[in-house]
């Protein structure tokens, strides 16, 4: 049964199609025949109880440079829609947040991820649940926190909490003299807490992503960072490889 599909995501012209999960889910959805309308959050409007958007029909096409073909925006409801997918990157700021709260007025239209559940799980909070599968991780803006951390641990990590793809990430190691100059820019550019983690010289071997469907098991991906480099988000030069 073909579908109607509204997407809310970044600009799409500035996207990398190499390794962009939201490009992969379109192309997938057009190969199933379902219709696809774009639009980006700054679109949202809320009247009483019904969320429109100004949106456009979009075909996809797995082609570097020219990957996309818009149509005329039209006003839409977004409850005539079978399926919302939320799709836009971080910041996870206000502006994020309220997205959150407009798609929760569409209780009869799935919307991927559950608008509730996004706003109530960011991914950096909410790993510490799972403390044993993780290297030793703090979370605070706490400059006395942070120095005795490293002096725990040695060589760290720091990270912006609410960030994303790989930005703004830092290896400190024990004698790093830049580490006062890092921390007086995060306290300047980032008003929420930070992550600050053991360094694991492991990071070098991949960073696996397991993909569970319905708590099943249905694949995995090993992400490899680049030479010189210890990102390993496929935006930031990371490679895909084969893994168990």
């Amino acid at each position: 049964m073909a579908l109607k599909v509204a997407v809310q995501m970044d600009p799409i012209e500035r996207i990398k199609i190499t390794g962009d999960s939201t490009f992969a889910l379109l192309l997938e959805a057009q190969k199933r025949g379902h219709a696809i309308s774009y639009y980006t959050p700054e679109k949202l409007a809320l009247i009483d109880t019904q969320v429109f958007a100004s949106m456009q029909p979009l075909t996809v096409r797995d082609q570097a440079g020219d990957h996309f073909t818009l149509g005329a925006p039209e006003r839409e409801n977004l409850a005539s829609f079978d399926v919302v997918l939320m799709r836009q990157d971080p910041p996870f700021d206000m502006h994020y947040i309220t997205a959150t709260h407009l798609l929760e007025k569409l209780p009869d239209t799935l919307v991927v991820n559950d608008p509730r559940s996004v706003r109530n799980a960011p991914e950096k909070m909410f790993v510490m649940e799972y403390p044993d599968l993780m290297p030793p991780t703090l979370i605070t803006r706490d400059l006395e926190e942070i120095k005795a951390f490293r002096a725990k641990h040695k060589d760290i990590v720091m990270k912006p909490l609410y960030g994303k793809g790989g930005e703004s990430v830092f290896r400190i190691s024990p004698d790093d003299l830049n580490f006062g100059s890092l921390f007086d820019l995060f306290s300047v550019t980032f008003r929420e807490a930070w992550v600050v983690q053991k360094f694991l010289p492991e990071v070098k071997d991949g960073d696996k992503r397991i993909i569970l469907v319905d708590g099943e098991f249905a694949g995995a991906v090993n992400r490899v960072p680049a030479e010189g480099d210890l990102r390993s988000n496929m935006v930031r030069g990371g490679s895909p490889k084969k893994t168990d």
